[in-house]
């Protein structure tokens, strides 16, 4: 099966490409308060100028490639605040408008020595739900009718102009294959990326079933997973990269425990840099950080990994 040849594709074969960092963690930083069903989304209605400010943060650590604010944005979920179809349409088109903005330098500022890439985020319907079963999966829909929830977004999202689509923290193989049928002939690139815990999904496959199902479809440019455990990428790595023959995507959270009860972080980070060249090694070619990392942390990966900010 090959890989289609277009200018990310290629830039994957001559990778390692170094992924962003969390976007919540910097805007709550920033003092956004994201207590809300649509989290960093809402503020693609608020504040876009703040998603703006990350993006560029992150390009500036030595970032390749960021993602757009679209995670929890879907037409429904835009319903549920009053906002209607067109207008939902317009916001979501807007996370990639943002982050390309972002990419672009500003007055005065060179020209960056290489390119700047935008994902277009489309996380799962679990995320939503705004209930916390994007970590669970198995939501009782169809393959069918997941599909049908995904589709109309990922066409909103394509259309845009996004290098490539991160269909990520997927808990389940369904609906991974609901979104690799919906990629079929938008004309962008997409990566695969599972949530998963104890070497397997959150919704308990292997993670070689999980990984086969994008393992046919030239759309699908990557695979890997993403919001995990630090120690959970590396095997995963391994897995994805013998299973699929694809470039692998990794980008695992800090290595913090959330404490609902508490509701606080609690733990001590991992350092990401460290075990970065054993996951490129074995086949990592997007490498990044997911919740409660930041652009500290994408600084000292991209250094490690040889990738100077790309300014």
């Amino acid at each position: 099966m090959p890989m289609p040849d277009g200018a990310f594709a290629r830039a994957l074969r001559s990778g390692p490409l170094v992924l962003d960092g969390g976007l919540s963690n910097q805007l709550a930083a920033a003092g956004y308060d994201l207590a809300d069903a649509l989290w960093s989304a809402r503020l693609l209605l608020d504040a876009p100028q703040a998603l703006v400010a990350v993006h560029r943060a992150y390009y500036a650590a030595g970032a390749d490639v960021v993602i757009s604010a679209s995670y929890q944005a879907s037409f429904r979920g835009f319903a549920r605040r009053g906002i209607k179809r067109a207008e939902a349409a317009r916001l979501l088109a807007s996370s990639v408008t943002l982050a390309r903005e972002a990419a672009d330098p500003r007055e005065g500022e060179p020209a960056p020595r290489r390119p700047r890439w935008v994902a277009a985020s489309v996380g799962p319907y679990g995320a939503v739900l705004a209930d916390g079963s994007e970590y669970r999966g198995r939501y009782g829909l169809s393959v069918g009718a997941l599909e049908r929830f995904h589709r109309p977004r990922l066409e909103v999202l394509a259309a845009a102009g996004p290098d490539v689509l991160a269909l990520e923290t997927v808990p389940d193989a369904d609906e991974a294959e609901a979104l690799v049928r919906c990629v079929r002939g938008l004309g962008v690139p997409a990566w695969l990326s599972y949530s998963v815990a104890g070497g397997r999904t959150r919704a308990g496959q292997p993670l070689a079933e999980a990984f086969a199902v994008a393992a046919e479809a030239p759309e699908v440019v990557a695979v890997g997973v993403n919001c995990c455990a630090p120690t959970e990428v590396g095997e995963a790595v391994r897995i994805a990269a013998r299973v699929t023959g694809k470039p692998v995507v990794a980008y695992p959270n800090s290595g913090e425990g959330w404490d609902a009860r508490a509701r606080a972080w609690r733990g001590a980070p991992t350092a990401l840099a460290a075990p970065a060249r054993g996951w490129v090694a074995d086949g990592a070619r997007l490498v990044g950080g997911c919740c409660r990392v930041g652009p500290v942390q994408i600084s000292a990966l991209a250094q490690e990994l040889g990738r100077s900010p790309a300014i």
